[in-house]
Protein backbone atom coordinates (compact mmCIF):
# COMPACT_ATOMS: atom_id res chain seq x y z
CA UNK A 1 0.00 0.00 0.00
CA UNK A 2 2.87 2.33 0.66
CA UNK A 3 4.37 2.29 -2.66
CA UNK A 4 0.99 2.61 -4.19
CA UNK A 5 0.59 6.19 -1.89
CA UNK A 6 3.56 7.03 -3.00
CA UNK A 7 3.17 6.59 -6.66
CA UNK A 8 0.02 8.41 -6.81
CA UNK A 9 1.60 11.06 -4.63
CA UNK A 10 3.89 11.82 -7.60
CA UNK A 11 1.46 11.38 -9.93
CA UNK A 12 -0.69 14.17 -8.22
CA UNK A 13 2.32 16.58 -7.79
CA UNK A 14 3.70 16.25 -11.75
CA UNK A 15 0.13 16.91 -12.56
CA UNK A 16 -0.30 19.94 -10.39
CA UNK A 17 3.14 20.98 -11.92
CA UNK A 18 2.46 21.04 -15.27
CA UNK A 19 -0.54 22.57 -15.03
CA UNK A 20 0.91 25.11 -13.74
CA UNK A 21 3.15 25.23 -16.67
CA UNK A 22 0.23 25.59 -19.20
CA UNK A 23 -1.35 28.53 -17.59
CA UNK A 24 2.31 30.12 -17.48
CA UNK A 25 2.41 29.52 -21.00
CA UNK A 26 -1.19 31.23 -22.00
CA UNK A 27 0.14 34.64 -21.29
CA UNK A 28 0.80 36.19 -24.43
CA UNK A 29 2.97 39.24 -23.97
CA UNK A 30 2.67 40.08 -27.72
CA UNK A 31 -1.08 40.83 -27.12
CA UNK A 32 -0.40 42.24 -23.56
CA UNK A 33 1.25 44.88 -25.74
CA UNK A 34 -1.02 45.18 -28.24
CA UNK A 35 -3.71 46.13 -25.96
CA UNK A 36 -1.73 47.87 -23.83
CA UNK A 37 -1.15 50.29 -27.02
CA UNK A 38 -4.91 50.57 -27.83
CA UNK A 39 -6.15 50.41 -23.93
CA UNK A 40 -3.65 52.48 -21.95
CA UNK A 41 -1.40 54.37 -23.72
CA UNK A 42 -3.30 57.71 -23.49
CA UNK A 43 -2.36 58.08 -20.18
CA UNK A 44 0.21 55.57 -19.64
CA UNK A 45 2.14 55.51 -22.62
CA UNK A 46 6.04 54.74 -21.91
CA UNK A 47 5.18 53.22 -18.64
CA UNK A 48 4.15 56.91 -17.42
CA UNK A 49 1.35 58.42 -15.71
CA UNK A 50 0.05 61.85 -17.56
CA UNK A 51 -2.32 62.18 -14.60
CA UNK A 52 0.22 61.68 -11.68
CA UNK A 53 3.29 61.03 -12.82
CA UNK A 54 4.65 59.82 -9.17
CA UNK A 55 2.13 56.45 -9.68
CA UNK A 56 4.27 55.18 -12.81
CA UNK A 57 4.39 51.90 -14.08
CA UNK A 58 8.30 51.31 -13.20
CA UNK A 59 9.32 48.91 -11.28
CA UNK A 60 9.68 51.50 -7.91
CA UNK A 61 6.48 53.09 -8.43
CA UNK A 62 4.97 49.51 -8.59
CA UNK A 63 6.35 48.69 -5.59
CA UNK A 64 5.71 51.54 -3.60
CA UNK A 65 2.15 51.83 -4.25
CA UNK A 66 1.74 47.48 -3.79
CA UNK A 67 1.03 46.94 -7.68
CA UNK A 68 3.76 45.02 -8.20
CA UNK A 69 2.21 41.34 -8.88
CA UNK A 70 -0.11 40.36 -11.51
CA UNK A 71 -2.67 40.07 -9.22
CA UNK A 72 -2.47 44.03 -8.16
CA UNK A 73 -2.37 45.19 -11.56
CA UNK A 74 -4.99 42.96 -12.98
CA UNK A 75 -7.38 44.35 -9.91
CA UNK A 76 -6.42 48.06 -10.87
CA UNK A 77 -7.08 47.02 -14.54
CA UNK A 78 -10.84 45.43 -14.33
CA UNK A 79 -12.00 48.08 -11.19
CA UNK A 80 -9.67 50.90 -11.85
CA UNK A 81 -9.07 53.70 -8.98
CA UNK A 82 -9.38 57.17 -9.12
CA UNK A 83 -9.10 58.99 -12.52
CA UNK A 84 -8.28 55.30 -14.06
CA UNK A 85 -11.46 53.71 -15.71
CA UNK A 86 -12.36 49.99 -15.40
CA UNK A 87 -11.68 47.73 -17.83
CA UNK A 88 -13.61 44.87 -16.67
CA UNK A 89 -16.69 45.44 -18.76
CA UNK A 90 -14.53 46.24 -22.24
CA UNK A 91 -11.89 43.66 -21.65
CA UNK A 92 -12.15 39.97 -21.05
CA UNK A 93 -10.30 38.16 -18.20
CA UNK A 94 -7.24 37.05 -20.95
CA UNK A 95 -6.67 40.00 -22.22
CA UNK A 96 -6.42 41.87 -18.40
CA UNK A 97 -3.88 38.78 -18.01
CA UNK A 98 -2.02 39.72 -20.56
CA UNK A 99 -1.96 43.29 -19.73
CA UNK A 100 -0.81 42.65 -16.47
CA UNK A 101 1.69 40.62 -17.69
CA UNK A 102 3.15 42.85 -20.22
CA UNK A 103 3.24 45.77 -17.49
CA UNK A 104 4.77 43.85 -15.07
CA UNK A 105 7.48 42.53 -17.57
CA UNK A 106 8.15 46.18 -18.87
CA UNK A 107 8.75 47.36 -15.15
CA UNK A 108 10.95 44.08 -14.23
CA UNK A 109 12.99 44.26 -17.09
CA UNK A 110 13.23 48.02 -16.95
CA UNK A 111 11.80 48.30 -20.17
CA UNK A 112 10.08 51.56 -20.10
Amino acid sequence: MKPFFSLFLSLFTILILSSNLVSAQEVDLDAGEQLFSQNCTACHDGGNNSVNPLKNLKLDALNKYGKDSIDAIVNQVKNGAGPMPAFADRLSEDDISNIANYVLNQAKNNSW
